[in-house]
């Protein structure tokens, strides 16, 4: 998985995942979130409603929205900063639900992209539909599954301004650490008024 900076995206660049909900599906997702409404599980209570049938919960769709975004378009690395959620219509299972990002607006200034998000079931029509606000990574990141650290890296031409600030700020921190060496050396040498001197003594 790759996690693009802001200077790697512009409107209209758009990302999307499939999944088919199932009842092991829902299941999952109650068990995770304690959203035990029986309206997601249980037929009985389901047929009572004016569904007739039960449906997922609604934040299962917005969930795939939130996978897009983390896996997708930016990608790894990405802040969530806010997600606006209409709900259209109802998820039965065996749906097919496409999550789908698209880049509306771009404020590179601040790091932002605003995200047109939205779901749509196996016969085209919408489930659900908002706007998602995200943060960007500020460096490139590749990331293999099953690593435990991603790779950031620097984009184009910052890559050699950056190596040279961090040699800079190596030698830097070395420095230092010599000089405060040096001044404790020189405070164990020169005896402080009143006592006496270990060298002489």
């Amino acid at each position: 998985m790759t996690g693009r900076t802001i200077e790697e995206l512009a409107v209209g660049d758009s990302a999307e995942m499939t999944r088919v909900v199932t009842a092991e599906t829902v299941h999952e997702f109650v068990e995770a979130t304690g959203d035990r409404n029986p309206l997601h599980s249980d037929p009985a209570f389901a047929a009572t409603t004016r569904f007739g049938r039960v449906i997922a919960p609604g934040l299962l769709s917005g969930g795939l929205l939130s996978a897009v975004i983390g896996t997708r378009l930016p990608g790894p690395g990405v802040v969530y900063l806010s997600q606006s959620l209409k709900f259209l219509k109802p998820v039965h299972l065996g749906d097919a639900i496409t999550a789908r990002v698209e880049v509306s607006e771009v404020i590179r200034e601040r790091n932002r992209l605003c995200l047109r998000t939205i779901c749509v079931n196996q016969e085209g029509a919408v489930v659900l539909e908002g706007e998602a606000w995200v943060m960007p990574p500020k460096a490139r990141v590749e990331y293999a599954a099953g690593t435990t650290t991603p790779r950031r890296q620097p984009v184009g031409a910052y890559t050699p301004a950056a190596f040279g600030i961090q040699v800079m700020s190596l030698w830097v921190a070395g420095g230092l650490a010599l000089a405060e060496q040096a001044v404790r050396l020189c405070r164990l040498a020169v005896p402080r008024p009143g006592e006496a001197d270990p060298v002489r003594s």
